[in-house]
Formats: C-alpha cells, sequence, structure tokens
C-alpha cells in the first residue's frame, strides 16, 4: 500500500456513502452530541482500550451475539448524563419506523459512548438532563456535511493545553474501499508535541489538513502534561467506517486497529483516568477481493485515518466564552 493516500472528497467520515452525520451542542452548558447514522443499519463492533469507559449497549457489539447491525452510534458529552443521548436517538428512529423488528415492535439500536466534561467552564446546573433532546436534535440534523472542531461532542472538550473537539478524517485505499474516522477528542494527554505547534500526527498528514506545521525537531520522552491528571476529566471516543464488506468480529478487529491512532496522535494515550473507546463500522458496500490482505491495509488505514482526524479536531477547535483552554488556532495559527 503507499505510503500516502489521497482524502476523500469531503476528507469525512461520510466519504463512506451511505452514513451521515448530525451535530447539536449547547454553547451555554457546553456540552454536545454527535450521531453517526446510515441509511441503512450497518455492521458494528467496538474496542475499549481507557481505564475509565461510559458506554450503552457495547456487549451487543461481541462478534458472539445475535444482533450484529446498528441503527446509530452515537458520541456525547455529559459523563454518564449523556448516556441519555441515545434514547432521544432511538425514540425519533422508532418514530420514522426504524428498528429492530421484534413481533409487531421495532427497537432502535443505538450504542453509545460519553466523555467528561463536565467541568470546562460552562454552566452545568441543569433542572433537566438535556442530553436525550440533544440526542433527537444531533439525529434531525444529520448531513453528508457537517462541521469539525468545537461541535457536537466536542464542544466543551479540552486536552492537556489546548481545547479539544470534533474531528474526521478519509481516505480511498488501493483496493477501492474507503477508510475514514470520527472522534471527539478530550483527552488527558496533548494532541501537539510539547508547546507546538506540531502535532503528533504529523507525519501522516494530507495537504496540510492541519496546519502543515510539519514535524517536530525534539520530542520529549517523558514528560507528561499534569494539568487534567487531578480533575479525571477526560476521554476520547471514536468511530472508525469503511464500505468494505466486514463481519462482526473483522469490524472488532478494525476498532482495535484503529487504536494506534490514538497511540500516534495523543501523548499519553488510554490512560487509566481516559475511557478510550473506537467504534467500527461497515456499510459492507464492496466485499474484500482478498481477505487476509484487505483486512490487513483496512487496520493500518483506520489508525492512520484516526490519527489525522485526532489532529483536525484541535485545529479546528474555536473560541467560546469562559474557555477552559486556549484553541491551537489562537495559540499557534
Amino acid at each position: 500500500m503507499p505510503e500516502k493516500s489521497d482524502p476523500g472528497p469531503r476528507n469525512l467520515i461520510t466519504d463512506v456513502a451511505g452514513l451521515r452525520v448530525g451535530n447539536a451542542e449547547d454553547p451555554h452548558i457546553k456540552t454536545g452530541v454527535t450521531v453517526l447514522l446510515g441509511d441503512q443499519p450497518f455492521t458494528c463492533g467496538v474496542h475499549v482500550m481507557g481505564g475509565a469507559p461510559g458506554t450503552r449497549e457495547t456487549d451487543l457489539l461481541a462478534p458472539d451475539k445475535t444482533v450484529e447491525q446498528v441503527d446509530a452510534l452515537v458520541l456525547s458529552g455529559g459523563s454518564a448524563f449523556g448516556l441519555d443521548a441515545p434514547s432521544g436517538v432511538a425514540d425519533a428512529l422508532r418514530a420514522q419506523g426504524r428498528g429492530f423488528k421484534v413481533g409487531d415492535q421495532l427497537v432502535p439500536i443505538v450504542p453509545g459512548a460519553i466523555l467528561f466534561d463536565l467541568i470546562n467552564g460552562g454552566d452545568k446546573n441543569w433542572t433537566e438532563n438535556p442530553y436525550k433532546r440533544l440526542g433527537a436534535s444531533a439525529l434531525t440534523n444529520a448531513s453528508e456535511d457537517f462541521a469539525l472542531g468545537s461541535v457536537g461532542a466536542g464542544t466543551g472538550a479540552t486536552t492537556a493545553n489546548l481545547k479539544g473537539g470534533l474531528g474526521s478524517a478519509s481516505f480511498t485505499l488501493p483496493s477501492g474501499h474507503t477508510v475514514a474516522a470520527l472522534v471527539a477528542v478530550n483527552a488527558l494527554g496533548s494532541a501537539v508535541v510539547g508547546d507546538g505547534p506540531q502535532f503528533w500526527a504529523a507525519p501522516f498528514e494530507q495537504t496540510a489538513e492541519f496546519g502543515g506545521k510539519g514535524v517536530a525537531q525534539h520530542y520529549p520522552e517523558t514528560h507528561v502534561p499534569p494539568t487534567k491528571l487531578a480533575a479525571h476529566a477526560n476521554t476520547t471516543i471514536g468511530i472508525i467506517a469503511t464500505d468494505a464488506t466486514l463481519t462482526q468480529a473483522q469490524c472488532t478487529r478494525l476498532a482495535t486497529a484503529a487504536h494506534d491512532g490514538y497511540a500516534r496522535a495523543l501523548f499519553p494515550a488510554h490512560t487509566p483516568m481516559d475511557g478510550d473507546l473506537i467504534f467500527a463500522a461497515s456499510t459492507g458496500k464492496k466485499p474484500l477481493t482478498d481477505p487476509v490482505a484487505d483486512t490487513l491495509y483496512l487496520g493500518h488505514a483506520a489508525a492512520t485515518v484516526m490519527a489525522r482526524a485526532i489532529a483536525r479536531a484541535i485545529f479546528h477547535a474555536s473560541e467560546q466564552p469562559n474557555d477552559a483552554q486556549p484553541t491551537w488556532a489562537a495559540r499557534h495559527g
């Protein structure tokens, strides 16, 4: 496989045909929700590598479970409160006549994951959990085109030294399969080397998609930025999608491989205080021609495109009142 491949036409996860993304946010609370929706149910797997995850309906994604396809995936802020966001999505999907059919009932399958953004400068003194409403709104906003940075689940995200955000990236393999990533970056670690502006993901950058600053000249060996250690207010949650025809077990393996992208783009990653998680989604539109080689390259591509998506999340973050961290653009742009 070539060292680099061109991004898709949007450089977004929606370059995988049949997928849409919707974002909804509340700037007063400094939080939001992101929904990945398929035109049709899609095969899904998941892999968790962080020490503090928060999830809904991930057990059913194990390769030995009966239901292999889901209707949507949800990434949300709000810590455990954000687990209510998939309920809003499920209600809206049921009203649209979508879901797993059981007798005369439809049960939308909507796994979700959350990040912790409760102490980021927003007003969290709500009288009613807002995440069900935000989930339904995000579904309504689903489109092939969507914004990056301080939107959706990335609205209130932070990293060790800069604002986090929502990122996405894609490319097409020589086999013709498209691989793409969507990620909400709220990491304990840093996406930039030292004080920046170079990103850890710089070796994988395509067409100056996150500033074109190149690679750093010096890389610290042991320093871990301490700013988020005490708060335990972390977690990076993401989705890898492809049009390759994969089983639930193969999706699980794809999600596992994609975690290498976290390690390439965040320093450190997969800590005991992060709930780092990746879903993998297959629309199944393009069969594998060589099951061994194709799945190997898909995994490699997943890690690379995830690293790029993480850097793009930080690069596109925008300033808002009462921010807990500066944006990359304000500091380096």
